[in-house]
């Protein structure tokens, strides 16, 4: 692996386990093994770090979001956006529980992320429109642009919630079943809005993705 995918990989996990703002440069290159020097080299600052790790979660989330070409969205496509959506929430999880700190603390990093949550707003739509399209959600009350509004708010807010109203202190940790419950909460709101013939299959996702959260 190159020296500065390593120093990525290391700040992601650094960042995902110990909260960006208690990470520093240095920390990251003595995890590394190497000096400040060798890390200031590919990286100037902890900034252009984080917004190298933003261009990769963007990146990926786009991926995530593409349409199939040539065919009609179907249950197998559905499946495939709530596993992929899980994995890039806990891959990139820091990002979503420090996200307004991040982007008060640099403008175009704000900048970028508006265009980026305009960007994926149009594609969930069209995603949820597809699935209208397929005869999965029923045409006569499901509304693509509310359901993508909704899944987005949930999305991107579901970390923070995990902190700041599940977890008791700061020793408690994330864990990748908690994130997969903020997946069951995007399509546990379609579930009254599904057809007949496509409620079995989402009742077994549903099944699948559900974990309990307790609260003490």
């Amino acid at each position: 692996m190159k020296t500065r995918d390593r120093i990525i990989e290391a700040s992601l996990q650094l960042f995902n386990e110990q909260g960006e703002r208690a990470v520093t440069t240095n920390h990251i290159a003595a995890h590394l093994g190497m000096s400040p020097g060798n890390l200031y080299y590919h990286f100037r600052n902890k900034q252009q770090i984080i917004a190298e790790l933003f261009e990769r979660y963007a990146a990926e989330a786009e991926q995530n979001l593409a349409l199939p070409q040539g065919r009609a969205l179907d249950l197998d496509d559905k499946a495939r956006y709530l596993e992929s959506m899980g994995a890039t929430m806990w891959r990139y999880r820091f990002m979503l529980r420090d996200l307004e700190h991040l982007l008060a603390s640099d403008v175009e990093l704000a900048a970028r992320y508006r265009a980026f949550s305009r960007h994926s707003l149009r594609a969930i739509e069209a995603i949820f429109q597809g699935t209208i399209d397929a005869g999965i959600l029923d045409a006569r009350y499901a509304n693509a642009e509310v359901l993508a509004l909704n899944s987005w708010l949930l999305m991107t807010s579901w970390v923070n919630f995990l902190c700041t109203t599940m977890l008791n202190d700061a020793q408690d940790d994330l864990t990748p079943q908690m994130l997969r419950r903020g997946v069951y909460q995007v399509l546990a709101q379609e579930r009254g809005l599904l057809s007949e013939a496509a409620r079995p299959a989402v009742d077994v996702m549903l099944e699948r993705l559900y974990s309990p959260l307790a609260a003490d």
